[in-house]
């Protein structure tokens, strides 16, 4: 288990210069709930919808809003996270990206936007649901944390094997619950490095500004480290690759 970890690390700090720059579609597509008008709230370095808010006087215009600025979030996060997978696939094959791949992002961000746009679907569905529930918060995040095996490694499967939607995640599935082990250290690792983050940017600052300080900082640093962590766990599954 620690050999992934060590691939991470490697593979993040070798190709850190490339990996910012994608990671600037990790700031458009967090910022935009922001400037979309959305009920939100920003903590731990990310931004949170106050669901029980979006109900409040929707209307047409708003519901526009909101339908089309998550489309545009989801999109751009589609691209840093095919983006980062590319470069994690091709660190760990020592292959030069070539052109079709370069010409196949296109195609992969389509499919990975496809992904978490049906995730996205499903809670906000599960949301709506149990919208008059007093456990409305409690059924949302149980459907979530449900669904989280059939997404979780489809992104990484999409680029690394090039499957369509189906097989990425029939793939992401079976490759969960063989190394659940990889899911629960990823968990821990993203929880322990953003709260020991948001400490710090508190601890500093102790103001509102700190709370933005660190969603750029979780953007750029922490989010698409927690990404070559999961496309290197799945990589793992390839038992004969070398390094």
């Amino acid at each position: 288990m620690t050999n992934v970890l060590e691939y991470a690390l490697e593979t993040y700090f070798g190709k850190l210069g490339i990996i910012l720059l994608f990671s600037i579609s990790f700031i458009i597509a967090i910022l935009i709930p922001i400037f979309a008008a959305f009920p939100t709230y920003n903590d731990v370095g990310a931004i949170f919808v106050r669901t029980s808010s979006v109900f409040v006087n929707l209307d047409a215009l708003n519901s526009a809003i909101i339908i089309a600025s998550t489309l545009f979030s989801l999109l751009f996060l589609s691209f840093a996270i095919v983006a980062i997978n590319v470069i994690v696939k091709h660190s760990r094959t020592h292959v030069r990206v070539s052109k079709e791949v370069i010409n196949g992002i296109e195609r992969y961000t389509g499919r990975v936007f496809a992904v978490l746009l049906l995730y996205t679907f499903i809670v906000a569905l599960a949301n709506l649901l149990s919208h008059s529930s007093a456990s409305s918060g409690v059924i949302t995040a149980i459907v979530g944390l449900a669904f989280i095996p059939l997404f979780f490694y489809a992104p990484s499967s999409i680029v690394i094997d090039d499957k369509g939607l189906r097989h990425a995640m029939t793939a992401s599935v079976r490759y969960f619950v063989k190394r659940f082990d990889y899911f629960l250290l990823w968990l821990l690792i993203a929880i322990v490095v953003i709260t020991f983050f948001d400490f710090l940017f508190i601890t500093l600052s102790g103001t509102a500004a700190s709370r933005y300080a660190m969603l750029v900082f979780d953007s750029l640093f922490i989010l698409p480290f927690l990404v070559v962590l999961q496309s290197q766990m799945y990589m793992k599954r390839f038992a004969l690759l070398k390094r």
